[in-house]
């Protein structure tokens, strides 16, 4: 069965053409910095390679760049849609009507988009992607996998808000977690490795940045909640913030809701912070002395530290750390900035180690570290594969 992974996240589209189960890949690719002058377009097969900057404006146009790359003649993979039996799409909220993956139809679609609100920066994309791709690989079924369903296992003693009742009986207004193809992924992943390990807090740090608490394999808590929007320091949202600073500036500075959310989502984090949105930027930047950058690199790591020390409590202990994601994998000088002053946790980094870069599970903490420091390549695409896969098998519909 092949099966096309598309993976749309606030500035970047993955993809993954696979075979299942033999967990074969045909390709691969990326499309990153989408909205930028700069996009940078990888394609990877067995046979040939390319990498590519130009500009790709938004999603839609990402998306129909995969396609030709998978259907070009000379360099492409497939010499018809048809050949591509199912794809599989990475839906950030799912709210409280998806729990698990399924098929997609209008109804799902329109579910989809009732949700826009609450994932402003993801789910319009995934949706882009779900319609590109009904109309592209036409003959295919389309599948959808939410990234909501790993955190449905928070209890409610974390999941629930401290205001009346009534806003999560009548209209779920909950916690709900997100990332979490990447949290359940990677976790697995550390819990293989480390063989029995039942503590762990998996950090994802991206342009989209959060944390999650798994004990004995399934998350107890999260940093992102009824939203992508809060948490941790991102690329262009601000994370937690006190809501009185949302009333001020509406009563005070004249701002409307819509203001506020744009500025809060979209120039915040790390751009608000130093005018540049990429963690590659922001380093280079703070390299050559600029202090806006340097802070906010600390800014973000103490976030993270808080974080650690938080979950370590709810854990009532720590086996664990993992560090995944573009900037989580291949940021050594974040991860460093993380784990510095970290040793009464038991968190002690190997800084030779940390500074080797790998696609292979690693440890970079030192010998006598008591919890371990893992860096751990996520891989969204086979999780989404491998669910796309068992759904279709137990439906008998391929």
């Amino acid at each position: 069965m092949k099966i096309l992974i598309i993976n749309s996240g606030s500035s970047s589209i993955k993809y993954q053409l696979m075979v299942m189960p033999e967990n074969e890949v045909i390709c691969s690719g990326m499309i990153d910095r989408i909205g930028l002058e700069s996009s940078n377009v990888t394609f990877k097969a067995s046979s040939n390679s390319y990498e590519e900057t130009l500009p790709i404006a938004t999603h839609k146009i990402g998306l129909q760049k995969v396609a030709n790359m998978l259907l070009d003649p000379q360099k492409g993979v497939i010499k018809s849609t048809s050949e591509i039996d199912a794809v599989g799409h990475r839906v950030v909220h799912g709210g409280s009507t998806f729990t698990e993956t399924v098929k997609i139809d209008e109804k799902v679609k329109s579910n989809i988009k009732q949700l826009f609100e609450l994932a402003p920066l993801h789910n319009p994309a995934n949706l882009e992607g779900i319609n590109v791709a009904e109309e592209i690989f036409n003959s295919a079924e389309q599948i959808a996998v939410f990234d909501t369903a790993f955190h449905q296992t928070i209890p409610e003693v974390a999941y629930k808000y401290a205001i009346p009742n009534k806003f999560l009986t009548e209209n779920k207004v909950r916690v709900y977690g997100f990332h979490g193809t990447s949290h359940k992924y990677v976790s697995e992943r550390a819990i293989e490795y480390l063989e029995n390990s039942s503590k762990i807090i998996t950090i994802h740090l991206g342009n989209g940045c959060s944390m999650a608490a798994v004990k004995d394999g399934k998350c107890i808590d999260t940093t992102m909640g009824f939203s992508p929007s809060n948490g941790l320091i991102m690329g262009t949202r601000a994370g937690d913030i006190d809501q009185s600073a949302i009333f001020y500036m509406i009563k005070n500075l004249n701002y409307t809701p819509d203001e506020v959310n744009a500025v809060l989502l979209k120039q915040s984090g790390m751009l608000g912070l130093t005018g540049y949105s990429d963690l590659r930027d922001i380093e280079a930047q703070a390299g050559k002395g600029n202090k806006d950058c340097q802070l906010a690199l600390l800014m973000n790591a103490y976030r993270i530290k808080k974080t650690i020390g938080a979950y370590a409590a709810a854990l009532n202990g720590l086996d664990a750390i993992v560090f995944t994601a573009g900037i989580g994998e291949n940021s050594s000088y974040m991860r460093q900035l993380v784990c510095t002053d970290m040793d009464y946790f038991g968190i002690e980094l190997d800084k030779e180690k940390n500074q080797i870069r790998s696609k292979e599970i690693r440890e970079i903490n030192q010998a006598n570290s008591k919890a371990k420091i893992l860096v751990v390549p996520t891989d969204e695409e086979f999780e989404i594969a491998s669910q796309v896969y068992h759904l279709l098998q137990g439906s008998n519909t391929l």
